[in-house]
């Protein structure tokens, strides 16, 4: 399996691919280009060096898996036995999209031999595109988060920062409505505030700033449930704008898992099934204060948690990953495949 990251630009005279194994039988692969080159140059290197793995790649059956439409220009002369598009987000509406992002989709689409997405509103906005679209809503590593429920220590980036906390992790981005986060920090000037991410395509100067709001950067996937653990609460203080209208976090069961109530704006995805099911709290700016109090006063309540527990039980990626395998070999049955990824950024909580 080749998993095939963007390239990366440095000072080097020929381009060349840098690979890692992080596991047996799994290739992470991350070409190394020269910076300053043009957009027709940067496709044909490529080209060249993804030519260059397949040829050396021992296999009998050829998959491609897109997640992203901007790996087609230099990918478009394979001849797979099965073409996926794995569409986890309307990449169109976010800030300074790919020039020819839609044009390449729907190339893909006319290429593709299955189409996921990667939740119902997304669905509903692709379903008419493509006559094979599957809907996959976010799953969850019930193990993993879960360990936020033992004890664990608090972590050293955190443990100084006074109770009660309430705290988001993810990509800090065009999604966060910052002014909401700004008016809910002065709100509640007995809560403290922990956001746990990297600050992509905004001004971290335009950050909003105050005692109670701690802006801690990016953590890794396994120290999560050690920060999470030492919460009363989280929230998803999402903006509503064309980037946030087909998201499905996948923070969302992330959060459950670990037990933590949580306290979201009015995402499609997370209202239905989260919110009418009464396992998340929906906000506005004019209640948003009043979800949170509830939401900290819900910390270990075993009935919402039995719920909790009850709606994740039917969650797992690996249960996403066998109703995904039915439906590709519903298309060409076959093993001993090679996995080719593109995937338009790296971010471990994003």
């Amino acid at each position: 399996m080749i998993y095939l990251e963007e390239p990366a630009f440095e000072a080097v005279d020929d381009p060349h691919v840098r690979i890692n194994v992080p596991a047996p039988g799994l290739s992470v692969v991350t070409p190394v280009l020269p910076p300053g080159i043009d957009d027709t140059t940067n496709v044909a290197m490529q080209r060249s060096l993804l030519d260059q793995l397949l040829l050396h790649d021992q296999h009998s059956k050829l998959v491609t898996w897109y997640y992203t439409p901007m790996a087609l220009p230099f990918s478009a002369h394979l001849r797979p036995d099965i073409c996926i598009y794995d569409c986890m987000d309307e990449l169109s509406g976010f800030k300074d999209p790919p020039a020819r992002l839609i044009e390449y989709e729907k190339q893909l689409f006319a290429t593709a031999d299955l189409v996921f997405t990667g939740g119902d509103s997304l669905y509903q906005a692709k379903r008419t595109q493509h006559p094979y679209v599957y809907a996959f809503p976010s799953s969850i590593d019930a193990e993993h988060f879960g360990k936020a429920r033992r004890h664990l220590e608090d972590p050293a980036g955190q443990h100084l920062i006074p109770h009660p906390r309430i705290g988001f992790f993810g990509v800090i981005d065009e999604r966060m409505d910052l002014g909401l986060v700004a008016s809910t920090a002065t709100s509640m000037p007995d809560c403290q505030f922990v956001m746990l991410g990297p600050v992509v395509k905004i001004d971290p100067a335009t950050l909003p700033r105050a005692a109670n709001l701690h802006w801690l950067g990016s953590k890794s996937y396994d120290e999560l449930p050690s920060y999470l653990r030492h919460w009363s609460a989280g929230w998803m203080p999402f903006a509503l704008n064309e980037s946030t209208r087909f998201i499905s976090p996948t923070k969302t069961p992330e959060f459950l898992a670990a037990g933590l109530p949580v306290v979201s704006t009015a995402i499609a995805d997370v209202v239905r099934p989260y919110g009418v099911m009464g396992l998340v709290g929906i906000a506005s700016s004019d209640n948003i204060v009043q979800e949170l109090r509830k939401a900290l006063a819900r910390k270990g309540d075993a009935t919402w948690l039995g719920k909790v527990d009850a709606f994740l039980a039917g969650k797992s990626w690996d249960k996403t990953w066998s109703s995904m395998l039915a439906h590709i070999s519903s298309i060409k049955a076959g093993n001993d495949i090679v996995l080719m990824q593109k995937e338009p950024k790296s971010c471990l909580i994003g």
